[in-house]
């Protein structure tokens, strides 16, 4: 069988039946438990339901059912996955969310095996975040034209993301009272709902003063909003908003496309405070990972930055 793309899939999952009651039902039990128990973020969440969801309608078409799944029906579903062109990112993601399920039955007692107990993860290619150079950092931060209020509320937006290692989704859901200028600092409620406290710099807390004085007011008119950031409607930008955002100004500053990403800003951040000589803990905490190794991935990028460096400026590199 040929693989598939992208929007051939996308297109054939909303010509689906729908699911089965039971498989419905248990399937929401899960994630509400899941939510409860684990306080896990609402974009897991859904990841998760889609994944449970496709799978429990493939079962239904051979006439099963999603809870009764055997260690045969989910190798079979990873194996049609593999040949109509799934990434080994997202069949990873489904077999998380797979045994997750499954563990949940287990705790309930719906279950006496668990199918996935075998299965082993796919095999990860190992992605770099991009980081841009501080030089071309200063030349995406100079791009927007700041006597605008919308100009000036996105060089706010892009000098506190790459001040603080915001995560995007972080950054368009702040509310204005998530900000201390007086102290400096800024309160993150980051994934999980873990709440982090995240040090401004002087350049980041100019801008966001220039803001607050000369365009929030501009963009709020006399509505009482929450939100730090509005658009011109008083609502603020969405994430894919964002990203365009940073695409047409990248362009302005000469940044080629492919040297960008929507979290560009935050993997520019850790990098280059690595590069200065950060210690990886301290940058854990500031990121909001759970995990240290996680964190660990920028010095593989701090790394490959300074052979480079080598390369090019020593006598013999």
């Amino acid at each position: 069988m040929s693989s598939t793309t992208p929007a051939e899939r996308r297109t054939r999952a909303t010509q689906q039946p729908p699911l089965p009651d039971a498989d419905a039902a248990a399937i929401e039990s899960f994630l509400d438990a899941l939510w409860a128990e684990a306080g896990v973020a609402q974009a897991t969440l859904a990841s998760y339901r889609r994944d449970l969801q496709g799978f429990a309608r493939w079962r239904n078409g051979r006439g099963g059912g999603l809870a009764r799944a055997d260690r045969a029906a989910l190798f079979d579903y990873f194996a049609l996955r593999t040949r109509e062109g799934y990434s080994p990112r997202s069949n990873a993601r489904l077999l998380s969310a797979l045994r997750a399920f499954f563990a949940h039955r287990l705790r309930r007692g719906d279950r006496k095996d668990d199918p996935t107990a075998l299965l082993e993860p796919p095999k990860l290619p190992r992605s770099l975040p991009k980081a841009l150079a501080e030089s071309e950092i200063d030349a995406l931060l100079a791009a927007p034209d700041m006597a605008t209020p919308l100009g000036l509320r996105d060089r706010a937006m892009f000098e506190l993301m790459y001040a603080a290692g915001l995560r995007v989704s972080e950054l368009v859901t702040l509310p204005a009272t998530a900000l201390n200028l007086r102290q400096g600092v800024l309160r993150v409620v980051g994934k999980g709902g873990k709440e982090r406290l995240v040090p401004l710099g002087e350049e980041a807390q100019h801008w966001l003063e220039r803001y607050l004085a000369e365009a929030r007011p501009q963009l709020a008119g006399k509505r009482p909003l929450a939100l730090l950031f509005l658009g011109s409607g008083g609502t603020a930008p969405s994430r894919q908003q964002f990203w365009q955002l940073v695409k047409r100004y990248a362009g302005a500053a000469g940044i080629e496309p492919k040297r960008i990403s929507p979290h560009g800003l935050r993997h520019s951040f850790a990098t280059h405070l690595l590069n200065r000589g950060a210690d990886l803990r301290a940058l854990q905490l500031l990121l909001g990972h759970s995990s240290l190794s996680t964190t660990q991935i920028y010095t593989l990028v701090a790394r490959e930055h300074l052979q480079k460096l080598h390369a090019k400026h020593h006598p013999r590199g």
